[in-house]
Order: structure tokens, then C-alpha cells, then sequence
């Protein structure tokens, strides 16, 4: 299989999550600018997601979308970056549980409560994420156990949940508690982060534009 990477993302979208995950492998990637309600719904973009949203990577003819799904198969894909818990490790569990827990749980409770959504307490019982507090206090529990979530070493499952945070507490939308500050200090200051964002933000369409 070819390994040519292509990268299909808006610099004001969740694509930001995506370009940080493929700067912190160090591996080659074109990058495919799109715009929402234009290029975005075009068909032959559409043919890549029919969503019609960005994030999406193109591996040779493998197509992946949504973030968490991208972060979780770089990181199998490109093994030498040591961005994944080996199979059979006992990290590999903690991997898995807290990047999907972010993807799902985290957020919908966080944008449920970014559209003044809420859930009678009646019914949390029905939903997936309970209540906003408990989805949160978890959150805080997973930053808490540990250096990195799946242990003493950086993952893409940071990658993600460091996202979520960090977005979340930029917004407004997740409260500033001292575990996720901590958190999110700590791997916002590695180079592919910060890298990641200078090439997104030089990227952002100017205003009025």
C-alpha cells in the first residue's frame, strides 16, 4: 500500500485535532484546504465523506474520518512513532477507553451544554454521557491517574483528549479546573503542538475575507 497521507481539513475546525496528531508522527503529508458549504459538500469531496465535514485522511486508498478515528489509525499505521500502546500492553486498555470516552461522552455532554441543551435529571439514566458533571468529573479522574492518559508516555489518545480540553476550556464550555490546566500545559508546550497550530492559524482565512 501507498503510503502518500492526504489530509483533507478547514484551519477553524475540528481538523485541527488531525494536523496535530500527523505533525507529531513526522511523516510526509499533503494537505487538501476545504470550505464550509462549498468545496466541503462538493461531490467529489463528498466521495471522500459524504458528511460533507472535515476532518478526513486519504493512506494510500484507505479513507479515514472523524478525529478520534484518525488519531487511533495513525497511530497503528505508523507504529515507528510510538504514538499507540503495543497490542496485548495493559496501557492499551486506558488508550482506548479514555479516547473514546472523550469522542463520545465528553463530547456530546460539551456540546450540549454549548447549545444550552440539558437533559432532565429524570432521564440521564437515557443518555450516554449521564449528566455534564459526571462526564466532567470523569474527565478529571482520567487526566488524574497519570503523567499521560494510557500511562508515562504521550499517545495519540492525548492527541484527542488534550484537544477536547483544551478547546473546551478556550470556549468556555469546560470549567478551568487545576487537573486540566495541568494537563493541558503539559502537552500543549510539545513541538508538534505548537507547530500544528502555527501552520493552522497562518491558514485562517483573514476577517471580511
Amino acid at each position: 500500500m501507498s503510503d502518500e497521507l492526504v489530509f483533507y481539513t478547514h484551519p477553524m475546525s475540528r481538523g485541527r485535532i488531525a494536523r496535530w496528531m500527523l505533525e507529531e508522527l513526522g511523516h510526509p503529508y499533503r494537505t487538501e484546504l476545504l470550505d464550509f458549504g462549498t468545496t466541503m459538500k462538493d461531490p467529489a469531496y463528498l466521495a471522500v465523506n459524504p458528511m460533507g465535514k472535515v476532518p478526513a485522511i486519504r493512506h494510500g486508498d484507505t479513507v479515514v474520518t472523524e478525529a478520534a478515528a484518525i488519531c487511533a489509525y495513525l497511530a497503528d499505521a505508523f507504529p515507528n512513532a510510538g504514538l499507540a500502546p503495543a497490542h496485548g500492553s495493559a496501557r492499551r486498555g486506558p488508550y482506548y477507553r479514555w479516547m473514546f470516552f472523550a469522542a463520545g461522552p465528553v463530547e456530546a455532554a460539551l456540546s450540549n451544554k454549548a447549545f444550552g441543551f440539558e437533559v432532565p435529571a429524570e432521564r440521564s439514566g437515557m443518555i450516554g454521557y449521564g449528566s455534564v458533571e459526571q462526564t466532567v468529573d470523569a474527565l478529571e479522574y482520567a487526566v488524574s491517574q497519570s503523567e499521560y492518559i494510557a500511562g508515562d508516555s504521550f499517545t495519540a489518545a492525548d492527541v484527542y483528549v488534550g484537544s477536547q480540553i483544551g478547546w473546551g476550556m478556550m470556549f468556555g464550555t469546560l470549567e478551568k479546573r487545576p487537573a486540566f490546566e495541568t494537563y493541558w500545559k503539559r502537552i500543549a508546550s510539545r513541538p508538534a503542538a505548537i507547530r500544528a497550530r502555527e501552520i493552522d492559524d497562518a491558514l485562517v482565512p483573514p476577517k471580511g475575507a
